[in-house]
């Protein structure tokens, strides 16, 4: 038998070696910047979600740098012709409860986030099965370890210092924060 795998969804996934240096100044600039702006609200629930405009913030190039070195990384990988543009970029801070509802980012290549702060149990990324209509049918399977190909969900742990892009039409939520501490995030798109 054959056994072809055609049109993957692929996740691209880096842990920032500099983190350590980077994550204390970028939670000190967050948390400075929540106090003084009431931010916005899309899909987050108990949590703030700053204005889209981080990218145009001196205070976080740091960061900015280290997302354009990984978004040339999957330009080259996926063969594209293009120049990264990066749309916006946003804050999040989740409290405990908090979480953001599932959700696309329309007008958008690659989207992603960035994990300045999280504690084991703050909310995993849950990314779905982006196949129209998987869902019609759901056959029963074996009580076994499926193989990666056969999951309809996939979940990613908050990891300081990781980094995670993927597609920006792939549907994906946050879990809800249930530790004992803040979860802090940044998210951005890079478009076309």
């Amino acid at each position: 038998m054959i056994k072809e795998y055609l049109f993957p969804t692929i996740i691209y996934v880096k842990d920032l070696p500099n983190a350590n240096e980077l994550n204390p100044y970028l939670e000190k600039q967050i948390i400075q910047w929540s106090k003084k702006d009431s931010g916005v609200s899309k899909t987050n629930v108990n949590g703030w979600h700053s204005q889209t405009d981080m990218n145009q913030r001196k205070e976080y190039e740091p960061l900015i740098k280290e997302l354009f070195q990984m978004q040339n990384e999957i330009i080259q990988e996926e063969r594209l012709d293009i120049k990264p543009r990066l749309g916006n970029m946003w804050a999040n801070i989740n409290y405990q409860g908090g979480y953001n509802n599932g959700h696309i980012h329309p007008n958008s290549l690659f989207s992603g986030a960035y994990y300045v702060k999280a504690q084991p149990n703050s909310g995993r990324l849950h990314i779905m099965d982006p196949r129209p209509g998987v869902q019609q049918v759901m056959p029963p399977r074996k009580n076994v370890k499926l193989p990666r190909e056969l999951w309809r969900d996939s979940y990613y742990e908050p990891v300081p210092g990781r980094l995670i892009l993927f597609p920006s039409w792939l549907w994906h939520k946050v879990e809800p924060n249930q530790s004992n501490d803040i979860r802090i995030s940044v998210s951005f798109n890079f478009i076309l």
